[in-house]
Order: C-alpha cells, then sequence, then structure tokens
C-alpha cells in the first residue's frame, strides 16, 4: 500500500472521527430534545442506536488506523492482525443489528401512534441497508480469511527460507 494512499486514508479516518464526536457530544442531544414529544418506548431507543452507531464507526475506525500503523510497519502478515479485524468484523455485524433496530422502532412506533405512520417501503429500506451491511461484515470476514492464508503462507517462506540460509 502505497504512503499516499495510507495518507489519505489516515486523514479520512481522523475527519471522521472528529465528525462522530460531533455527532456524540452536539446531534445526539439535539435528537434528543426534537424527539421530546415523542413515546419514551420510541425516543429512547432511536437515540441509543444513534450513539451505539456511532460507537461502532469510532471502534472500526481505530482499528483500521492500527492496521495501517501495522502496514507501515511491515508487520500486519503477523497473528496480532487477526485482532484488529475481528473486532471490525464485530463493529460492523453490530451496526448492521443496531440498522435493523431503527427499522423495528418505526415498525413499531406505525403500530401504536395513528396518524403519524411511517411509509412501510421505508421500513422495508432500511431492512434492506443492515442486510447490505451484514454483507460488508461478511467481505471483511472473506478478507479475513485472505490475511490468514497470507500469514500461513509468510510463515512458511520464512521457514523455507532459514532452511536455505542453512544449506547455504
Amino acid at each position: 500500500m502505497g504512503n499516499l494512499a495510507v495518507l489519505a486514508l489516515r486523514v479520512v479516518i481522523a475527519i471522521a472521527l472528529a465528525g462522530s464526536l460531533v455527532v456524540q457530544g452536539v446531534i445526539a442531544p439535539l435528537l434528543w430534545q426534537d424527539l421530546e414529544s415523542a413515546r419514551a418506548d420510541v425516543r429512547i431507543p432511536l437515540v441509543v442506536i444513534v450513539i451505539l452507531g456511532v460507537l461502532t464507526m469510532q471502534v472500526t475506525a481505530v482499528c483500521i488506523w492500527r492496521l495501517l500503523t501495522m502496514v507501515r510497519r511491515g508487520t500486519v502478515f503477523s497473528l496480532a492482525a487477526f485482532r484488529y479485524v475481528d473486532v471490525v468484523i464485530g463493529a460492523i455485524a453490530a451496526a448492521s443489528v443496531l440498522t435493523f433496530g431503527i427499522a423495528v422502532v418505526a415498525a413499531h412506533s406505525n403500530r401504536t401512534t395513528p396518524g403519524d405512520e411511517i411509509a412501510p417501503g421505508l421500513v422495508a429500506m432500511v431492512c434492506g441497508a443492515s442486510l447490505v451491511i451484514g454483507g460488508v461484515a461478511l467481505i471483511v470476514l472473506v478478507l479475513r480469511m485472505l490475511l490468514k492464508q497470507a500469514v500461513a503462507l509468510d510463515s512458511q517462506a520464512r521457514h523455507l527460507q532459514s532452511e536455505l540460509d542453512e544449506v547455504i
């Protein structure tokens, strides 16, 4: 991975983390105030889902930052990288569940709040977004398997190199 790509990704991650702090510190409290007239069974889950959703993004960003550090040091093909990749997979899966939670809250509010219904198509779109986010977690899982193969090949290559060094 080129130095420019790593730098660009670090800039994007830094901006995303700064924005996420704004969401947690400013937007979430404003959302809480905006939903003041909403029932508690809608207001509380929705705000909690937003805060936890932002947290999943923050966890993912920090893990990717750490993986980029490992790339720079040339240590990404090691067992230590799996810890960060596993956390990324878990965070993305959690984001998928949280997104589905938004659809559940919306569908539940449709049944209990007449006259203020949310379009069923919108609920279905949120469910679709949840499915897509889950698909991203599966893609990262496949990439983890590729990393596992690369680590095994790297280990085997080192072993063969040491045997060759002994022969020479």
